[in-house]
């Protein structure tokens, strides 16, 4: 530890700090961090260290609900990996990066196989095998899924394996920025949660599996803490390029609540997961139609994620709405038996709310759930920063446009494994962090943290988190147009003045997380409000009410990258084209047939 008080360059104080050297940092411990490390350690590297924002098994992973992709053909033989990526492909609007969508779909298979040798409690069919469910947009059943609760089955049996190995894991740790020089990555910076000791952390190689950026919208599905763009943002800051950042996905089907009832309020915009229209849940609006027929009379409410979400946004625009602004998911045409073992997470929320979804329908609304766009990374998952890798929702490439329902916690298994099987071909210890970027990185950033903490300030800092999540709704929601998206960027800039003048407590305040979450996020507000301005078409779940059209000129990916001076350098970069089988299987149009659930 570092106990004596030298100076820096600039002759402020450093403040002392724990150092910790490691082979490998994980951070992030949901599915794609707990999935990278059971690797490395299967892989013979056992100097890994994975960190936490929170408790031990306590990760975004567990709010998953629905289910994992895989073509596993239990119910539809039919079914293979090629299928399952020309669905990916389809509804990413031909901008994912499809070698990518062809490793997590390749993978799937035996990812599935092999959680469930580990102990998943998957939900089975009357012969025991892995069940699989209809999910949107899909062409055949392959969405694996434990009742209702998939995520948090998955994490449990990642967490209780990774543990088996002996992996070693550090919670209440929360990272705030990478140490780069610009072309490589050598360690990263961080604070004890508990304590407010700072930490430096040197590191061969580092794993950004820090979730996506959701919750910078005030309606969202993630708690408030988390999905702040914590992953985007330090790989950003650390001198790599993200990518399709304008790409966010508005789920159709966040609760709806009145916002005056103290016991509804925690929960609007929480997640209602896709599981209930994927075994029959029907959408109304308050005049009793079903209105999917209305805009999808072929897949109806199995339609891709967008196009559900804008239908719902319709309807509650054109008055059609309940007074919670949303409209009705009814699925008590079911059995009340059938309902509470295939979603029996939902039914037990909603009957503690009062609700019985058994007999009554509950209201639903669009709500932001999951960011497309993230790290640009190479086929393995490492970013343009030597040594830095982002995987899961903190990559981009796999989802293009709009994802597809329960490929993310496929795509964290997958790169998980693929990330890990090459970091452990080529790590060898710590590395050594060079004294030029201990001087010029590490020093100034500690003692700037240490300046923050204790800071007063003009504005609270919860105050500025909520004019910033209101502000990407209204501009950077699910109808843009050019005007708002402007005006958004303009009153970000004020936002970051207001943000430079917020009060602080000391490193073990929320307020201090807060303020660095704040940070984060306005990186990720930037990207999406600029990629939005820049996309003149609509595609996928981009809409852009001036220009409602897909322009095949717009089949590119927008790159954001770090200017010396003023916003963020945006260009575009050519999307390859697929494999020839999966090309085929394009070609093949194969589609869900709703009706069939009728």
């Amino acid at each position: 530890m570092k106990t004596d008080q030298e100076a820096n360059s600039d002759s402020r104080p450093i403040p002392d700090y724990d150092r910790v050297d490691v082979s490998v940092l994980v951070i992030g411990a949901g599915a794609a961090g707990a999935r990278t490390a059971i690797e490395l350690a299967d892989r013979g590297v056992d100097d890994v260290l994975v960190l936490g924002k929170r408790g031990h098994g306590d990760a975004h992973t567990t709010w998953a609900r629905g289910g994992i992709n895989g073509a596993l053909g239990t119910h539809d033989p039919e079914d293979n990996w090629a299928i399952h990526a020309a669905d990916t492909i389809n509804e990413g609007h031909f901008v994912n990066d499809p070698e990518k969508v062809e490793t997590v779909t390749r993978q799937m298979p035996d990812r599935l196989r092999e959680l469930d040798e580990w102990g998943m409690a998957f939900s089975r069919t009357d012969d025991g095998e892995i069940d699989q469910r209809y999910f949107g947009a899909q062409s055949f059943r392959r969405t694996a899924f434990a009742g209702d609760h998939t995520g948090e089955s998955m994490l449990n049996t990642l967490v209780a394996k990774a543990q088996e190995l002996n992996v070693p894991y550090r919670e209440n740790v929360m990272i705030t920025k990478i140490l780069s020089d610009g072309t490589r990555a050598y360690g990263a910076v961080g604070f004890d949660m508990d304590t407010g000791e700072f930490v430096l952390f040197n590191a061969g190689c580092i794993v950004l599996a820090a979730g996506g950026y959701a919750a910078i919208y005030n309606r969202h599905t993630s708690r408030d803490d988390e999905n702040n763009g914590d992953g985007p943002a330090l790989a950003y800051d650390a001198g790599a390029t993200l990518m399709d950042m304008e790409f966010v996905q508005f789920h159709p089907t966040g609760m709806a609540v009145d916002e005056s009832d103290p016991n509804w309020e925690p929960w609007s915009g929480r997640l209602v997961t896709e599981a209930v229209r994927g075994e029959g849940g029907r959408l109304y609006n308050t005049n009793g139609e079903r209105f999917m027929a209305r805009y999808s009379p072929d897949q109806m409410e199995l339609d891709a994620r967008d196009v559900v979400a804008r239908a719902i946004a319709k309807e509650i625009a054109e008055g059609r709405g309940t007074e919670n602004g949303g409209v009705y998911l009814d699925i008590s045409h079911r059995d009340a038996e059938f309902i509470k073992e295939r979603l029996p997470r939902m039914h037990e929320r909603f009957l503690e709310l009062g609700v019985d979804m058994a007999a009554e329908p509950v209201e639903v609304a669009p709500t932001a759930h999951y960011g497309m766009g993230g790290v640009r990374v190479d086929a393995y998952g490492e970013s343009d920063i030597a040594g830095l890798f982002a995987i899961g929702e903190t990559m981009a490439g796999v989802h293009g446009a709009n994802r597809l329902g329960g490929n993310s916690l496929a795509e964290t298994v997958a790169y998980g494994v693929v990330a890990g099987e090459r970091i452990a071909d080529r790590i060898d210890g710590p590395g050594v962090l060079p004294e030029e970027v201990i001087d010029s990185v590490f020093e100034p950033h500690v003692a700037d943290l240490a300046t923050t903490a204790g800071r007063s300030g003009t504005y609270d800092v919860d105050s500025v988190l909520a004019e910033l999540r209101e502000l990407m709704w209204n501009h950077a929601g699910i109808l843009r147009t050019e005007e708002s998206i402007q005006a958004g960027l303009d009153q970000l800039d004020m936002l970051r003045e207001k943000a430079a003048d917020i009060r602080i407590g000391d490193g073990t305040d929320e307020s201090f997380e807060l303020a660095i979450d704040l940070g984060f996020m306005l990186t990720a507000a930037e990207a999406v409000l600029s990629g939005a301005l820049e996309r003149t078409e609509s595609r996928g779940a981009h809409y852009r009410s001036d220009y409602p059209d897909v322009d095949d000129d717009w089949q590119r990916n927008i790159c954001f990258e770090r200017a010396d001076i003023g916003r963020m350098r945006l260009s575009t970069a050519s999307v390859e084209p697929p494999s020839k089988a999966v090309q085929s299987a394009l070609d093949l149009g194969y589609e869900l047939d709703y009706h069939q659930l009728e």
